[in-house]
């Protein structure tokens, strides 16, 4: 057959850019670390939590307010017979200015409690751009995957058809059957169908990955070739304790637990009195027979927490109830985390042994089946069927080492978030 050396040639040659694809990793690397930058930049939902630290910023300053003063003003003594301010001395007309001044140290409690929502803030908007920088970045791999996929299979749509030409010239000289065309023609239809499922994916992962950065859902994006396996040389227990100093999920709880620590001693300072400290001037005007001087009063009242046991008391019991449940949900969070970082690590491990065996075994093993299949098919040796179901098999096992790859780097993606910090 006249086509036999030219479609061996492609068998060989066809599928190295596979992943034969290292020198492109600084591209890929350069445009993944674009689109996160982009992302921080631009994702509202990072730019909401910007917005929501700046809100809490601005309430230390009024919880360490004093309450406004009041001034009162009054008529006192004024006669209803003759309404006149110089009938009696003790017509007075009146102005009283007070100020509450809570207990010694309260205001201050405020402010460390107002601080700590600050902190918790801070915390929370952290842990969403661990999570947007997660997802750009599992989205970004799974486009490679997909436009991985569908440049394999448009190689193996034009190596059907180099299938269905030898079969048919085959068939023409009565050297095979119509059934091994009708044959390969099923299999390309089936290509064919895998392409347009292939490019639905991609154009949904597409509209993800620009939502996350804040473009318009149909906007053009390029993702290049190059993804590799990054190097993996940590320790569980160095993530475990990796995660409990950096992770802002945990550095959050561990706040909300410090803000009810000063909320408690605020509860304590209730057992105290506050003040109200109030000061008058009373003026008198002279009467025709006699001079009045002015009034000056002061004052200083005080609460008297007396229903202590049922109302100080039970805040104080209220406040150490939130302190123990938050630990409890800082315990919790943290076993959650370990136990997701050995999940991971325990996938990393799974992940390079199949990569490394798909990659250096069995795809290798599958091309040279390939190979014999065709060089034994062209001199009648096997039928068509063997030849085609040796294809598919390169087939999957060439998406198969793609789906694994990128499956390996999306969990990495999500032990960056678990730890809270940027590794790879």
């Amino acid at each position: 057959m006249k086509l036999y050396p030219l479609l061996l040639v492609f068998v060989l040659l066809g599928f190295q850019n596979a992943y034969g694809e290292e020198p492109k990793k600084q591209n890929f690397k350069e445009t993944l670390s674009s689109f996160i930058k982009e992302a921080k930049s631009k994702n509202p939902e990072i730019s909401e939590g910007k917005n929501r630290i700046n809100i809490f910023k601005e309430i230390p300053p009024q919880a360490g307010s004093l309450k406004d003063p009041e001034l009162m003003l009054g008529l006192v003594n004024l006669p209803v017979d003759s309404f006149s301010f110089r009938q009696e001395a003790m017509t007075q007309k009146q102005i009283q200015v007070s100020q509450k001044f809570p207990f010694p140290g309260t205001l201050s409690l405020r402010v460390q409690a107002a601080d700590q929502d600050v902190s918790i803030a801070k915390a929370n908007h952290d842990d969403v751009i661990l999570k947007i920088v997660r997802e750009v970045k599992t989205t970004f791999y799974e486009l490679f995957y997909i436009n991985s996929t569908i440049e394999i299979t448009r190689q193996n749509k034009v190596l059907m058809k180099q299938f269905i030409t030898i079969a048919e010239g085959k068939y023409s000289v009565g050297k095979g059957i119509q059934q091994d065309v009708l044959k390969a023609q099923v299999e390309l239809s089936k290509i064919m169908d895998e392409l347009i499922e292939l490019n639905q994916l991609k154009q949904a992962e597409s509209a993800k990955l620009n939502v996350l950065m804040n473009r318009l859902p149909q906007a053009e994006l390029n993702i290049p070739h190059g993804l590799i396996q990054s190097p993996f040389k940590f320790k569980l227990e160095k993530l475990q304790k990796m995660a409990e100093n950096k992770r802002p999920f945990l550095k959050a709880i561990k706040s909300s637990i410090d803000k009810f620590k000063i909320k408690k001693q605020l509860a304590e300072k209730k057992y105290y009195p506050d003040f109200n400290v109030s000061l008058r001037y009373g003026q008198r005007q002279d009467s025709m027979v006699a001079s009045h001087p002015d009034f000056v009063s002061a004052f200083v009242g005080i609460n008297i927490p007396i229903w202590h046991k049922t109302k100080q008391s039970r805040k104080v019991l209220e406040e150490n109830f939130r302190i123990q449940t938050f630990r409890d949900v800082y315990n919790k969070a943290k076993n959650q985390i370990f136990l997701a970082i050995k999940i991971a690590l325990d996938k990393e491990a799974k992940g390079s042994k199949l990569i490394k065996l798909i990659k250096s075994g069995i795809i290798p093993q599958a091309r040279q089946s390939l190979e014999s299949a065709l060089a034994a098919y062209s001199v009648d040796k096997v039928d068509f069927l063997t030849l085609i179901d040796n294809q598919v098999t390169l087939l999957k096992w060439e998406i198969k080492y793609h789906r694994e790859l990128t499956d390996y780097e999306q969990n990495l993606a999500m032990l960056e978030n678990l730890v809270g910090k940027e590794l790879f």
